[in-house]
């Protein structure tokens, strides 16, 4: 698998392939890339929708000049713990942020998420600020976002507040979507009243409340049974913390 920067010319079969209505893993597959690589190429320049293969290569070749910049100014990377390699994880947390963006978070909102997401502990907001490098209002205005999606949660330490996700991010996440699912399913059942069971509108408003219906109560029993199964910790039985009374 071919590693470096994309050419301009594997530019150029990124934007036909998107033109041609490719998934990203496809266009990835043609050019024996990453899938990650070439999402975080079209997110980062424009987008599905705007991708121009020209306009990339010149944004990139713009943003490689201005990193020996960016390392005069003091940039400071973290520490790594458990003899990790610093390169390998700024290069995951890039991708994992790119991936986050594809689901429609903010830019900076991924960036915050998926900083934590790599943390071993909860951050405080000028600890993000200052990995992200980025202003503290930035990193004040994600969080209340990812927190308001119950994608963070907040930690009170004294008088500061620490961030991190942690196992029930994809619980409550999905709980908040399963309830979205709820609201619109009757709402819709509200529009076969109006509009006629036997109407195709009506009709088409029953379906969709029938199937997120189904779709909602099996989503919640699964995750119910994941919960449990995955983060439920075994008890350990009395007697292997402690002897018998009656033992001798």
């Amino acid at each position: 698998m071919p590693g470096g920067r994309l050419t301009q010319q594997e530019r150029q079969q990124i934007a036909a392939g998107l033109a041609d209505g490719l998934a990203y893993a496809e266009i990835a597959r043609r050019l024996d890339r990453p899938t990650s690589t070439v999402t975080r190429e079209v997110m980062r320049n424009g987008g599905p929708a705007g991708y121009r293969a020209d306009l990339a290569h010149h944004a990139t070749q713009r943003r490689t000049r201005r990193r020996p910049q960016a390392s005069s100014r003091g940039t400071r990377a973290v520490p790594q713990p458990y003899g990790r390699d610093n390169a390998a994880v700024q290069e995951f947390q890039e991708a994992l942020t790119t991936v986050i963006l594809t689901s429609g978070l903010p830019s900076m909102a991924a960036r915050v998420l998926g900083c934590l997401y790599t943390a071993d502990d909860s951050l405080t907001a000028s600890e993000l600020a200052e990995r992200l490098q980025v202003s503290p209002a930035s990193i004040s205005k994600a969080v209340t976002l990812l927190t308001g999606l119950d994608l963070v949660r907040r930690e009170s330490e004294g008088r500061r507040e620490r961030y991190v996700v942690d196992n029930d991010l994809w619980y409550q996440s999905m709980i908040r979507s399963v309830r979205d699912n709820d609201r619109f399913s009757e709402t819709a059942r509200q529009g076969v009243a109006v509009l006629g069971r036997d109407t195709p509108a009506g009709n088409r408003l029953e379906n969709a409340a029938r199937f997120l219906d189904f779709v909602s109560e099996s989503l919640t029993r699964a995750m119910e049974q994941a919960r449990d199964v995955l983060y439920t910790k075994p008890e350990t039985p009395p007697s292997a913390t402690a002897p018998s009374p009656d033992h001798e």
